[in-house]
């Protein structure tokens, strides 16, 4: 599903228009602080729940304002069997910290109810803390994936969460309990290895997409690069006698040190970091070669990806600006591309056919149509 028109309510510096988009490129441009990341950061609601910029909600509704909102119209490049058009919405009092959610018309409780019609994939200067960054970063992008291919995922890994912060908290009691670790051990064993699978079984198909991927780009540098699924323990043991055999460790640090919260996508170039080996540009390029193959695997599932490019000319050079574009156009994905400058079609998509796009300037919170 594309995004194919947005309007919002109090959010940032952003008009109250609804604006029609093209479900496959669109370009904005304008000056620094017009709006052109609010516009983003609005798409960002729709498919993740939250700003990719600030962690609380309240730093986005307009001064003096109590709730923000956002609604968009979702519709497919070509119709797929069962999936029609669907408008959602997302709805935020910042004072009574409620959050208002909608599919169609009807109320539903779980974000990833409305989360999962819309694929969201950002690429701005933070992304690329997925190479440099700690494991955490690399948990979410695998997770991202695994969220928009099985179903059952969602509600598997909160119940897992949930199960760890009581465990976390047992364990942070200042005393043993050992019956009580014992429950708790036995339901995160138990969580943990579904968990587990579920992600193995994700990074697989997308260790599968990036290996044809970089087999078809001009990338020397991939030949030693190596990507290993590390689940948080050795799963050659039962994570229960994992737990046993370190529980004074972790009573002493007082929390979870082994399972699926400690799992790592781990990057590696002749068997050190690549983070220790890698230039910012290598770094950079893996970090969007990783992207397109998330695309590439949703796109088995004849899933689309709306992709936020936020400011790519500040990171990106001509060449990988264009690579980025002809790959994303060829998978017919949506994307949203924000510059500063005019972009130049022909500065993106080089000696290539430019696909249907659409050009709007950014101004004091309004989007106008070129």
């Amino acid at each position: 599903m594309a995004l194919v028109r947005l309007q919002t309510e109090h959010f940032r510096n952003l008009g109250h228009d609804s604006v029609a988009f093209s479900p496959s490129f669109n370009l904005l441009y304008g000056a620094n602080g017009s709006g052109k990341t609010s516009v983003l950061e609005a798409i960002g609601y729709l498919g993740l729940g939250r700003s990719f910029r600030i962690s609380r909600h309240k730093a986005v509704v307009r001064h003096g304002e109590a709730r923000f909102t956002v609604f968009g119209a979702l519709a497919g490049l070509a119709p797929v069997v069962g999936e029609g058009p669907h408008r959602v919405g997302l709805s935020r009092d910042v004072v009574a910290k409620e959050t208002t959610l909608r599919v169609d018309g009807e109320n539903v409780r779980s974000l990833s109810e409305l989360a999962r019609h819309l694929p969201v994939s950002v690429i701005d200067p933070g992304v690329f803390e997925i190479v440099a960054g700690g494991p955490g970063y690399r948990r979410q992008f695998l997770d991202w994936l695994v969220f928009h291919v099985e179903p059952s995922f969602a509600a598997l890994w909160q119940q897992c969460q949930r199960v760890t912060s009581q465990r976390n908290q047992t364990l942070r009691n200042g005393r043993i309990d050992e019956s009580l670790l014992r429950v708790w051990d036995s339901q995160f064993a138990g969580l943990a290895e579904r968990l587990s699978d579920f992600r193995l079984a994700g990074f697989e198909r997308f260790q599968r997409a990036f290996q044809a991927l970089i087999a078809e780009v001009s990338v020397p540098w991939t030949d030693g690069l190596r990507l290993e699924f590390y689940p948080g323990w050795d799963r050659q043991q039962a994570l229960m006698d994992v737990l046993r055999a370190h529980r004074e460790q972790e009573l002493k640090v007082g929390h979870t040190l082994y399972g699926p919260n400690r799992a790592d996508v781990r990057l590696k170039f002749q068997g050190r970091p690549v983070a220790e080996t890698f230039s910012r540009g290598q770094q950079k390029t893996l970090v969007i070669l990783m992207k397109i193959a998330q695309g590439m695997v949703l796109g088995e599932e004849g899933r689309q990806v709306t992709y936020l490019l936020d400011d790519i000319n500040a990171e990106l050079d001509v060449g990988h600006r264009a690579m980025l574009a002809e790959r994303l156009s060829a998978l017919g994905s949506q994307v949203f591309i924000t510059a500063i400058e005019r972009p130049e079609p022909e500065q993106l998509w080089g000696t290539h056919r430019a696909p249907e796009h659409q050009m709007f300037h950014v101004e004091h919170g309004t989007l106008t149509e070129e």
